[in-house]
């Protein structure tokens, strides 16, 4: 098959963000038995649905970490990798930090499609890096029946300055700093 005749979406179930689990399985799967540890530091954990977790290192700067990756949601290999990217870089961003590097997760289905489609993938992701102002420094990659891509990304803060879904009120402003598009 030609890179030409390659739809990136026809290898994707759930096409991107569609293949989320519901946040209601997904409170089941996290519910535990097992006691919870408590760190004053974590400002940010997975109780509020934010976008990113966050942790205090007690000298007015706080750490702000996520993930995010989906399948794919458009055929061309580099915009699937720079849409992947951007979202995960904006997720530093949405919590009122600066992002300061990444780390790429890449699935794939090595007998399906070639690795050179996947490297087009990758080298969209750099490119949204690039564009953010930081480094691809790494990742991690597996065999996978699907197509995945996105980034782990590591970010800093002000304590004093962190966003949370918990702090937004009724006449908050709201910046749109790109053409508005419907995304998960």
């Amino acid at each position: 098959m030609s890179e030409q005749a390659i739809r990136l979406t026809q290898y994707s179930h759930g096409a991107g963000c569609g293949c989320k689990i519901s946040p209601k399985v997904l409170e089941t799967i996290l519910q535990s038995d097992q006691a919870k540890f408590i760190d004053p530091n974590l400002l940010v954990g997975n109780e509020t649905s934010d976008d990113a977790a966050v942790y205090d290192l007690g000298n007015g700067t706080s750490i702000v970490s996520t993930t995010d990756f989906f399948m794919p949601i458009v055929d061309n290999p580099f915009d699937f990798g720079r849409i992947a990217a951007t979202n995960a870089i904006s997720d530093i961003f949405a919590m009122g930090g600066k992002p300061i590097m990444a780390i790429a997760i890449l699935g794939w289905p090595i007998n399906t499609l070639a690795p050179e489609i996947a490297r087009q993938v990758v080298e969209g992701g750099r490119f949204a890096c690039q564009q953010a102002g930081i480094a691809l420094a790494g990742g991690h990659s597996i065999d996978a029946p699907e197509p995945i891509f996105g980034l782990a990304v590591t970010g800093v803060v002000p304590t004093e300055r962190v966003k949370k879904n918990s702090t937004a009120q009724a006449g908050c402003k709201l910046y749109l700093t790109k053409r508005w598009v419907l995304a998960c």
